[in-house]
Order: C-alpha cells, then structure tokens, then sequence
C-alpha cells in the first residue's frame, strides 16, 4: 500500500471566484476514495485539475510520486491516469469495440495492434459488455453508454481511474450493477477517485470520504464519520445537497 495520488495545497481561482483553496489530499493504492460537496463545492474543479484539464494557480499533484501539475491530459493517460466523464461521449459511428481499441492504441505509447485487440477483450468482459461489441455506439441504452464510458477509460490501462458522477441518471437497479461494475475494477488493480451527489452510492463504495465546501476540505473519513460530521451536515441542509 502507498499514495497513488497526492493532491497538495492545490488552490485555483475563476476572476473573482476562489473555486479551491489550498486543497490537499490523497488516494491510497487500491483505495475507492469518493468526494463529495455541495454544488459548487470545487468537485469538478478538482477533477479536471487532476486531469490536466486546467492548471493549479498553486500546489502541486503527484503521480506515483512523480510532480504532474503541468503535462497535458494525453502524457497523464500515458502514465496511467485515466477519467470517465458525467456526460458521455462515444463516438456513435463505431461499435463499442471499436471505441475501446481507440482508447487502447492510444491510452499508451506505442501498443502493438495485436495486444490492444487483447485487452479490449479483456475489458469487454470485466465491464460485460462482451454481447454489444458489435453495437453501434450510438444504439446503446444509458447503462450500456455508462458502462461503455468506463471501458473507454479501462481501455486506456489507468493505475488510477478519476470517475466523475458516473452514476448519474441511472435508476435504483442500474445503480447497484454501476456500483458493482466499480468493485470489480478496484479488483483488477484500479485505485479510483470518484465524486458523485447520490449518498446511498458512496456509502456502498468509499473506503474512505473527503468532504469539499467553498472550495475547502471540510472533513476526512469513513462515510459513517464524515456522515456525523456537524459541518458536512450543515453544508448539505444549509444549500439542499
């Protein structure tokens, strides 16, 4: 066990909005680690910070120790970084197994052609999705797209997979198999970072909760503690999250 990813004294600022202040935290190896927070709390900030999609205006990340803060999205995917996005993004013309060889000849710099086919029958069978590769990306239901997000992610061979509110839309039964869907990927070696607004879904996955408010951690633990914490309570009545 180790820290895959640090997070340390990030801060990041929007004109006049302070949307994270010097934010630090970690995910352990093998951990599902789940961030929660009001709207508006710095979730997706974090994320797409951790992604490479924006740049702290201070502190730094760290990848299995190496300083990260400023590569692009494309060299953290290549170091084993990868992100399944909220409002998801196949390309429609291929089928699902195609999607995935994308992910899978390009997630990592040169990947032969035949061990990409590999893996992608690999993924097909971790996320079940083995009797859609041939569907067309754009005939799949919301499950099956959700579940297709998080193969495009796999495809790409992450040590560190960032899930942003993939449960999102999906009704009480779909849910449960996303959330098992998510512990089979921990399983295989996955350490995951997660943040998401229905409750019942982090209680059942997180090992361990960062709390996020105005852009601050508030509080650190199992669900249960953070759950009794006066401040998160507060945070979540006081705005309706």
């Amino acid at each position: 066990m180790g820290k895959v990813l640090e997070v340390i004294r990030v801060s990041k600022r929007f004109l006049g909005l302070q949307a994270l202040k010097e934010v630090s935290l970690h995910l352990e190896e093998g951990e599902i680690l789940a961030v929660i927070g009001p709207n508006g709390a710095g979730k997706s900030t974090l994320l797409n910070l951790l992604s490479g999609l924006l740049r702290p205006d201070s502190g730094r990340i760290l990848f299995q120790g190496q300083d990260i803060t400023h590569l692009p999205p494309e060299a953290r995917t290549h170091l084993g970084l990868g992100r399944a996005f909220q409002i998801v993004q196949p390309l429609p013309e291929l089928t699902v197994r195609e999607n995935l060889l994308v992910g899978a000849r390009f997630g990592k710099p040169q990947v032969r052609q035949k061990e990409a086919e590999a893996w992608v029958e690999e993924v097909l069978r971790l996320t079940g999705l083995e009797r859609r590769a041939e569907a067309l990306a754009g005939e799949l239901t919301l499950l099956e797209d959700k579940r297709l997000e998080l193969a495009r992610a796999l495809a790409t061979r992450p040590r560190v997979l960032l899930l942003d509110e993939v449960m999102a839309g999906l009704r009480p039964k779909e849910a449960e198999e996303a959330v098992a869907l998510v512990r089979r990927i921990r399983d295989a070696g996955v350490s995951i970072l997660f943040i998401e607004h229905l409750m019942p879904v982090v209680r059942a996955l997180a090992d361990r909760v960062v709390v996020l408010d105005y852009g601050e951690v508030i509080a650190e633990g199992t669900y249960e503690k953070v759950a009794q914490d006066q401040r998160v309570r507060e945070a979540y009545l006081g705005r309706g999250a």
